[in-house]
């Protein structure tokens, strides 16, 4: 945890907040080996960041003083993820992740290859993606939450989603044996497509190359969603 993420219900009015959840009281104890009068790095969601006091810790409750909260947060990435739905230990770690690569657009797309069940997993619960999402952010030092959208269908997101999103952003799509290498140093908005383990199925890859989105390949090795989604969003930004 690089950073105290202070939501708007931590914060008690005159420049004060306060935390009682026992993850964030864990990591001051256990890991900051924090004590009164240290100064932290903390943010706001949505807002700010910058340091605090820490004026008082125990078990239930650890209280500061907001002193100076005048830095931006990091930019984002100019992409949204158009993301088949891993297998959910998988998705997990890569919500994390990219979170923390800056990424604040991201959809989850059903595809021929994604297992039904994965859509009744506890980690789709808005709570669950909510946490991913806190711990992403917490590890890069950002305030500013992804929005992410659920798309179980795929071809309601290639009729109805994807003309709309590409008149917004250049598609990409990343699938093995495609012409092309990975752009790098892509400065404008991209619409970053990437496929479940198994990759797209011909059908699905022949109807986004249609829709015109442009293929590219990340080298002859396969590799796992979570590495190929991390190596993606470095080469190309």
């Amino acid at each position: 945890m690089n950073l105290i993420l202070l939501s708007l219900d931590d914060l008690t009015g005159d420049n004060r907040a306060c935390i009682s959840d026992p993850r964030r009281l864990g990591h001051l104890h256990n890991v900051h080996r924090s004590t009164p009068g240290d100064l932290l790095t903390v943010g706001i969601q949505g807002g700010a960041m910058g340091k605090a006091r820490l004026t008082e810790l125990t078990a239930e409750r650890a209280y500061f003083t907001l002193e100076t909260m005048d830095e931006p947060p990091p930019a984002p990435l100019p992409v949204h993820l158009a993301l088949a739905l891993p297998r959910p230990r998988m998705l997990a770690r890569t919500l994390e992740h990219v979170t923390a690569l800056g990424v604040k657009e991201i959809t989850l797309l059903h595809t021929k290859r994604v297992e039904k069940s994965y859509w009744q997993s506890p980690e789709l619960r808005a709570e669950k993606i909510h946490q991913h999402l806190i711990l992403g952010l917490e590890q890069a030092r950002d305030t500013q939450l992804p929005n992410v959208t659920l798309s179980k269908g795929f071809r309601p997101f290639l009729e109805e989603r994807l003309p709309s999103l590409l008149k917004q952003y250049r598609g990409l799509l990343a699938h093995p044996g495609m012409p092309h290498a990975c752009p790098r140093d892509v400065k404008h908005p991209t619409l970053l497509l990437v496929g479940p383990e198994g990759g797209f199925i011909a059908w699905e890859v022949e109807q986004l190359l249609a829709a015109g989105c442009e293929g590219m390949h990340l080298g002859p090795r396969i590799l796992r969603v979570e590495t190929a989604v991390t190596a993606l969003l470095s080469r190309l930004f």
